[in-house]
């Protein structure tokens, strides 16, 4: 780690600029996080969205939720709105309500960067990688292997040249071939070297939670009351469908809660397995569980920084195995973005698939998952770029592909494509070329013909012929050149020596003590 550390290690003020990024592999467009210019989709009526609504809070009062971290237990207990039962946990909806309303509907996030800074809420949207996949799959090795540490620096490279990812979430990639006690603080140190965007933590034991926070903090160049005084990070716990939520997560959130940083709650609700097989069923479900997380963080800290997330999707009935980009996924991210704002907190979604490779099944089930992000108005979007197979599978062709849908995602939103000034309008343009001749060589088309259209960096947009005179490249294998070049073009954006240094020792101390227990 030293030898990488030291070819990192160098002076600047504040972390490189989002145009730095080594040569340019491909062009791309700026980094920009699109604003949601589009009314959202929104399935529900006003009566639907009562009932849905009345699950949920039905399903709180009657039913409850069994939260399996003693101290939460307490701190649910001491509040006084709650009725508790062993593990079981019941509330009454105007407790709940009352509490959710602590949560504010918009906030930032700040990395060490602040020129990465992202806006999770309003009209915002923002992309991130994926997260947490086992295992990796790329067109070189062919086949679905183990993930390594230089595999998840290449995708953390990936999730940093690209402006259309806007934070990196968990590992973007498991890297096995390092001890799970110090393997929080290997990636970290990678995630925070080689890119400058918004970080994540897990919650999975104390020790990794403090470990990342300091981490965060030290990189950032902040003093403890800096790192508090709003998020610089975020989590994303999971609760255990059906309804609970356990030790680790639990502990990791009211960690995080504590000291001010981005909170974000995702039910895993499978249709048919774990909840209800009715779609509005289940989204009950799934809000009954994100909103009890969202009352114990306003319970620690009122106007702690909480969104609730969306992952309800459905089984395949034959087999029992997870569907993704379906029908049923789209509308369950719809009728959860309308109980969002309902509620008034922001959204998480997400880019999924249950392909095994990058092929068209990947694409189709992809796009459906990212515009019904977009439809629904989520203003976090995880695993927009490099998920497959459900997310056991984490493929950097699939990635760059992924990339040039979330590109045309931002161009879509571009306001100046339906811009009507007489200038756009174009009626001297149209009287001059009249009912002969073309618009190709007019002074209109020519002032504008270089960024009138979207330009891809990956699509191929020739007729066969020429296409097949190129050599006959199919995407994928596009996708994987232009994954290759921008790894032997990738430059670190900058960190100051001091900070570097410090860091490093951090990493350091923290393996010499053990790291993180492996039994949480």
């Amino acid at each position: 780690m030293a030898d990488a550390g030291n070819r990192r290690k160098r002076g600047g003020g504040r972390a490189g600029s989002a145009a730095r990024r080594g040569s340019a592999a491909i062009e791309q467009m700026p980094w920009n996080p699109p604003i949601n210019i589009d009314r959202p989709t929104e399935p529900l009526t006003e009566e639907g969205i009562q009932a849905v609504h009345d699950g949920a809070m039905r399903i709180l009062e009657e039913i409850g939720i069994e939260i399996l971290n003693p101290e939460a237990l307490e701190i649910l207990r001491s509040s006084g709105g709650c009725t508790i039962d062993g593990e079981n946990v019941r509330m009454g909806r105007d407790f709940v309500m009352d509490m959710v309303a602590k949560a504010p509907s918009q906030w930032t996030i700040t990395p060490r960067n602040p020129d990465r800074q992202i806006t999770i809420g309003g009209k915002h949207l923002n992309f991130g990688n994926v997260s947490s996949p086992p295992s990796y799959w790329d067109m070189h090795l062919g086949k679905k292997v183990t993930g390594t540490r230089e595999m998840c620096q290449n995708l953390l490279k990936l999730s940093q040249y690209f402006n259309c990812v806007h934070f990196v979430g968990g590992y973007p990639v498991e890297p096995q071939d390092v001890h799970a006690s110090i393997r929080h603080l290997d990636v970290l140190y990678d995630k925070l070297t080689l890119t400058d965007k918004v970080a994540h933590a897990y919650c999975l034991g104390k020790e990794r939670v403090e470990d990342v926070m300091e981490m965060v903090r030290i990189a950032g160049g902040l003093n403890h009351e800096e790192f508090e005084a709003s998020p610089h990070m975020y989590t994303n716990i999971n609760s255990t469908s059906p309804l609970k939520h356990d030790f680790p997560m639990l502990d990791g959130w009211m960690r995080l809660a504590r000291r001010n940083q981005g909170l974000v709650v995702t039910p895993f609700t499978l249709a048919g397995a774990m909840a209800p097989v009715t779609m509005s069923g289940a989204v009950a479900q799934s809000l009954a569980e994100a909103l009890i997380a969202v009352v114990l963080a306003q319970i620690i800290r009122p106007g702690a920084c909480c969104a609730i997330g969306t992952f309800t999707s459905n089984v395949d009935m034959k087999s029992g195995a997870p569907a993704f980009g379906t029908p049923e996924y789209m509308r369950a991210t719809q009728m959860t973005g309308q109980m969002a704002r309902f509620y008034g907190l922001p959204m998480r979604a997400s880019g999924v698939c249950a392909a095994n490779v990058p092929d068209g099944q990947a694409v189709w089930e992809t796009s459906n998952s990212l515009w019904s992000a977009v439809q629904s108005g989520a203003h976090m979007v995880y695993h927009a770029a490099g998920w497959l197979e459900g997310g056991l599978i984490a493929s950097p062709e699939k990635f760059v592909m992924d990339c040039e849908i979330l590109q045309q995602i931002q161009r879509y939103m571009d306001p100046k494509l339906f811009a009507t000034t007489p200038d756009d309008i174009a009626i001297d343009a149209v009287k001059e070329v009249g009912d002969q001749g073309h618009f190709f060589g007019i002074q209109h088309t020519q002032d504008r013909y270089t960024t009138a259209f979207y330009q891809p960096f990956l699509s191929d947009w020739r007729n066969y012929e020429a296409w097949e005179a190129a050599g006959s490249v199919w995407t994928p294998q596009r996708a994987h050149q232009v994954f290759k070049d921008i790894i032997a073009s990738f430059e670190p954006p900058p960190m100051d020596s001091d900070i570097w240094e410090e860091l490093a020792a951090f990493v350091e101390r923290r393996k010499a003590e053990g790291g993180a227990p492996t039994d949480f």
